[in-house]
């Protein structure tokens, strides 16, 4: 995944740059940067994240860089923005993308005389590189940047820095978002709504799917009309979205409560007290809760002040010792109680198994597990939204697998096993339960979730959990 944010305006802009990009750290771990432009053209500070906050990194970067133009982002891949010069001259780039047909695009590049490609450390091509040389295949900004949104298989949100502007471009599908806001004399671009609440500025658009705009200290305006198609992720309300951001005008805290409470409404067990696995997991805990009337608990406190988000390693299992560490348990909160515990998902298991082991250890009498979201049957091909590298990797099509016999299983079969009401269905999710060890499970209804978000759900992307697409 991975967040971005920009400025345009008549002071200096480095202030609002550095926090609203720092606003973005949850949806990132590995690089940050900033790119400027100012009196004396542009500047740009990169750094690796990995093992310390954005803050931290860039706060020497904010002393010295200056500029009235900006864009900064967090980025769980690869080092942005990158600064390209090209027939339309300088510009830097950010992105938030998923690229899936990058060796087509290359090979149509390199038919179209682009000499070659900066290799990342991993042999891959940095994504954000491919789509600048994408735009750079036409005569203008705004017809490379559409050309960008129509070429790419997966989805693509950028924001452009120009000398005389910021261009600003949502997916054409608008899987994710991009939001404009604005106060006197600057207008701000943003993944997040909530980033530049505290910064003083107002809401003032949400950029439609496939819509381009271009900023200025003193004004935004549309280059690309929105088309009428969307397929917004729903993962940005139950899991990836911080509690005080809304997208499409639906709170993302809010669509949490409401997932929780309708959770409860189909369950048929009585905990001693319902808990959520923070944070994304607590604010679904606290609808059903008040909607059960069972007590809400924290018998688990996340350790935060020297535990960052981006302090999360890239290998897997490092991954899940490190989540496991920023856990604390509250054992008086455990012991003799029978407790419900609610995740956002379910994707390995791994975490999830070893947390409960834990509780029955630590003398807990019962662990019920509810996900807020349906069971994960296919990978996501939107938004990088886990580092699977294999559908296999997914608790669900393991289990699959095994009660067909074979990893080779047909769409028509998968259907079934994501069909709540199907036979198969069940079998799948009491396998799960007895792997991974829960007194019970009961996954959160697809049309429940759907309904807690609120908007029409041909506008909403259900493909991990479905398979369907536009």
């Amino acid at each position: 995944m991975g967040g971005f944010f920009g400025v345009a305006s008549k002071e200096d802009c480095l202030f609002d740059l550095f926090f609203g990009t720092d606003y973005h750290s949850h949806l990132g771990t590995r690089r940050g940067g900033m790119a400027v432009y100012g009196e004396k053209g542009f500047d740009r500070a990169i750094h690796n994240i990995e093992n310390a906050p954005f803050r931290t990194k860039f706060d020497k970067d904010m002393q010295k860089m200056k500029g009235n133009y900006g864009i900064g982002c967090i980025s769980d891949y690869e080092p942005q923005p990158l600064i390209v010069r090209s027939h339309h001259g300088t510009f830097a780039i950010t992105t938030v993308s998923k690229i899936n047909n990058t060796d087509e695009i290359v090979e149509k590049i390199f038919t179209n005389n682009n000499s070659h490609f900066l290799e990342m450390s991993g042999g891959d091509i940095n994504p954000t590189e491919l789509v600048a040389a994408i735009i750079n295949q036409k005569q203008n900004l705004i017809d490379g940047i559409n050309y960008a949104l129509e070429l790419i298989d997966g989805s693509l949100t950028l924001m452009v820095l120009t000398p005389k502007g910021i261009y600003g471009a949502r997916d054409k599908y608008g899987r994710t978002p991009l939001v404009i806001g604005k106060k006197d004399g600057a207008f701000c671009l943003s993944f997040e709504s909530f980033a530049y609440q505290n910064l003083g500025y107002e809401n003032y658009k949400e950029l439609g799917p496939g819509e381009i705009v271009v900023v200025d200290e003193n004004s935004c305006k549309t280059l690309v009309a929105p088309g009428d198609k969307m397929k917004i992720c729903t993962f940005l309300w139950v899991y990836y979205g911080y509690p005080s951001s809304s997208y499409e005008g639906v709170s993302v805290e809010q669509m949490r409560y409401n997932c929780g409470k309708n959770l409860a409404k189909r369950d048929n067990v009585r905990p001693d007290i319902v808990a959520g696995v923070p944070d994304s997991g607590t604010a679904h805990a606290v609808g059903y809760s008040n909607e059960s009337g069972i007590p809400f608990s924290r018998p688990f406190i996340k350790y935060t002040p020297t535990w960052p988000r981006s302090f999360m390693p890239t290998i897997q299992s490092q991954r899940n010792m490190i989540a496991k560490m920023k856990l604390i348990a509250v054992h008086d909160l455990i012991k003799g109680k029978k407790l419900l515990l609610i995740d956002d998902s379910i994707v390995r298991g791994t975490q999830l198994r070893e947390t409960t082991e834990f509780l029955y250890k630590s003398g807990a009498k019962e662990v019920h597990i509810r996900p807020a979201c349906p069971p994960l049957v296919y990978g996501c091909k939107f938004l990088n939204f886990s580092r699977s590298s294999s559908e296999m990797d997914l608790i669900t099509r393991r289990v699959i697998a095994r009660l067909e016999g074979t990893e080779d299983v047909s769409d028509d079969v998968l259907q079934q096993y994501a069909d709540p009401d199907s036979p198969k269905y069940e079998a799948m999710v009491e396998e799960i339960r007895k792997e991974l060890n829960f007194t019970s499970l009961r996954y959160n209804r697809l049309d429940d979730m759907l309904a807690a978000v609120g908007i029409p759900e041909d506008k909403l992307c259900t493909y991990c959990w479905n398979g369907k697409d536009i």
